[in-house]
């Protein structure tokens, strides 16, 4: 369909020129007053530029949510000048792209600042990440988001952004602020400002823990031991991450990676420096992401 569409835009930029007509057809037309038939002359070239600027799908720029799969054009690596920007990416399988809605504190019209509870519909693999992914459905509008270790088609799952004065028990799967979970609680798909969406603890088999809780702030361990400060309103989902065994999966051979679209290194040898080898370090610093006031502003 792809090719007859290309085809048939490049048939539309077809120009046809007449050519210039000859010194006894002119004369012969002015005399006799009649139209003299003339031969069709050649036809321009395809503007491959033009289509191939029409061909582009802009699927990263959609606006509308949708839970159908989204046609999704490989890079090989290339930024937009075409230059290769990350090694190792190229060919693989095709792929379609699964919008996931990382924020789940996302209310329905004229239902705001109420909890509400979504229905898991079906639970299946993802080929653009390592996780599995659910589709929820609930009011008038289903949507995707990643799955937890346990969760099963037909199970109930709650959102809240209440923070009430006694903490929550909460089941895996559902959705709080920091503030609302006791400490010691597993924890995936981290906000880090309220109302943005995940950004941490969103891979397989991963999840973080609530250390503590300090002044309208919480402070998480993520799965490196890096530990974040953020605030206490950020949402977050209850449990790990599902798809657990992901890391005991076994490659078999070259050609299974080159399905997954990884590329071999060039096979360049080069000598190892002084970042190879084991090496004891202290844990990196605690990471804030809060903006404070300061000292002197009080």
């Amino acid at each position: 369909m792809m090719a007859v569409s290309c085809l048939t835009r490049a048939l539309r930029a077809l120009t046809l020129s007449q050519p210039a007509l000859l010194s006894s057809q002119a004369i012969a037309q002015t005399r006799l007053g009649a139209q003299v038939p003339t031969a069709v002359g050649q036809c321009r070239g395809f503007l491959t530029t033009a289509c191939l600027e029409q061909n582009r799908t802009f699927w990263k720029q959609r606006e509308k949510y949708t839970v159908k799969p989204m046609g999704m054009k490989k890079t090989g690596g290339r930024d937009h000048s075409g230059r290769i920007r990350t090694h190792g990416i190229g060919g693989g399988h095709k792929q379609k792209y699964r919008w996931i809605d990382f924020q789940r504190l996302r209310y329905e019209p004229n239902n705001e600042a109420r909890p509400f509870e979504e229905k898991v519909v079906e639970v299946r693999y993802d080929p653009c990440r390592s996780a599995d992914i659910a589709l929820v459905a609930g009011g008038s509008r289903k949507r995707w988001i990643i799955a937890t270790e346990n969760m099963q088609a037909g199970d109930i799952i709650k959102t809240s952004g209440v923070i009430g004065r006694m903490a929550v028990s909460a089941n895996e799967g559902d959705a709080y602020p920091l503030g609302a979970l006791p400490v010691g609680t597993l924890v995936n798909s981290l906000e880090i400002q309220p109302g943005k969406g995940s950004e941490y603890i969103r891979a397989a088999g991963t999840s973080g823990i609530l250390l503590r809780k300090v002044n309208g702030t919480a402070i998480i361990q993520l799965p490196s031991k890096q530990q974040v400060q953020v605030l206490e309103t950020c949402m977050v989902t209850v449990g790990r991450v599902s798809n657990i065994d992901h890391n005991k999966r076994i490659i078999g051979k070259a050609g299974r990676n080159r399905w997954l679209g990884i590329r071999p290194s060039s096979g360049l040898w080069q000598r190892k420096g002084g970042w190879a080898g084991r090496k004891i370090k202290p844990l990196p610093p605690m990471k804030v992401y809060i903006n404070l006031p300061s000292i002197s502003a009080k």
